[in-house]
């Protein structure tokens, strides 16, 4: 594989990463080793979230940006005598796109493939072709012809999984893999903390975990930090594919960086609202609004520390979040990067 800059290959190795809710550590241990020099301080909290602090003029205001570290992924919950798999998904996953699909399991003696089955097509009745699969009816198979052989594998209650897919280049700035909400708000929050280590700005990052079960990191998170700003850093779903009505093609690729008005956790604060939005102009940094307002991100608990914390979110638009594989186009990852930047030294001095 060849990779054109340093934040393709970032992003390769984070979305390769293996990082369910609750078992973020690999990711984190990505971020620790590319920020630890960069910081004049690192912190693991207990809940695992980790933050980089760059401490820098007194009585300028402190900022949050955050990314979350986890991905949607899967549980195991019950081994069956014939050692299939019953499991539940952590996040939202819609089961419509996962019979078939390869998962990658980490049980107590490492990683195991599975593929997640259903009942063949040929002996589906005609209505159960045309409806999906409820999630309860699939499972996954790992080849295990028993419960103890199952069990040997390392495969227990609670081992989980993820999508089984690799980071790929397509051509001309378009790129592949899994895992993209948020291992690419997790890239920008790793270059715009390179870009700022000698300014004056007081800047936290943090790779939160447990985002797509709740916003749960970057609660516990926030409280300890109490800024005076946040952003949230995300992947957001682009929906300029066949199919889409005008009104709900959220965002675009290459459109530029997607600037969040309201979803269903969080208004965006008029300052940084207007501040992500008068800088894209001053700054010839193309952007967009996010259209349709689903979704939340680790905004939507920061907004709500202690007293409040004005707060918004800024995403790299990517296709087919939630799935087996996103594909973004670096361009947007760039000009994501740039305006988080211009957007945390402005806020820094106000």
């Amino acid at each position: 594989m060849k990779y054109l800059s340093s934040e393709i290959h970032l992003l390769a190795a984070l979305s390769n990463a293996f990082g369910p809710p609750g078992n973020e550590k690999e990711v984190g241990n990505i971020l620790k080793q590319e920020l630890e020099e960069y910081a004049d301080d690192v912190k693991i909290d207990k809940l695992g979230n980790v933050l980089f602090y760059h401490h820098g003029k007194e009585g300028l205001p402190k900022v949050m940006i955050s990314a979350h570290m986890d991905e949607v992924a899967f549980m195991v919950t019950y081994i069956e005598d014939n050692g299939f798999l019953r499991f539940h998904i952590l996040g939202g996953i819609p089961s419509t796109t996962l019979p078939g699909q390869r998962i990658l399991l980490r049980g107590n003696k490492g990683d195991i493939k599975g593929i997640i089955g259903t009942k063949p097509p040929h002996l589906m009745r005609e209505e159960e072709k045309k409806q999906a699969f409820p999630q309860e009816d699939l499972f996954i198979d790992v080849g295990a012809e028993t419960l103890k052989q199952a069990e040997e594998k390392g495969l227990e209650i609670g081992s989980t999984g993820v999508f089984n897919v690799r980071f790929e280049e397509l051509g001309d700035g378009y790129i592949c893999g899994k895992a993209f909400d948020d291992r690419a708000g997790c890239t920008v929050l790793v270059e715009v903390f390179k870009a700022l280590k000698e300014s004056s700005c007081n800047l936290v990052a943090v790779g939160t975990v447990q985002e797509e079960v709740g916003l749960r990191g970057a609660r516990t998170a926030a409280w300890q930090i109490n800024p005076d700003y946040g952003l949230a850093l995300e992947g957001t779903f682009a929906a300029d594919v066949p199919g889409s009505r005008p009104d709900r093609v959220s965002s675009k690729l290459k459109s530029g960086p997607v600037v969040t008005i309201v979803d269903r956790a969080t208004i965006t604060h008029p300052k940084v609202l207007q501040t992500l939005v008068s800088l894209g102009r001053e700054k010839s940094i193309p952007f967009q609004f996010k259209r349709v307002p689903t979704g939340g991100t680790d905004a939507g608990a920061i907004h709500l520390t202690k007293a409040g914390v004005p707060s918004g979110t800024l995403a790299v638009p990517c296709r087919y979040i939630h799935g087996p594989a996103s594909i973004a186009h670096m361009d947007d990852l760039r000009n994501t990067i740039q305006l988080a930047k211009e957007f945390v030294k402005k806020i820094s001095i106000e």
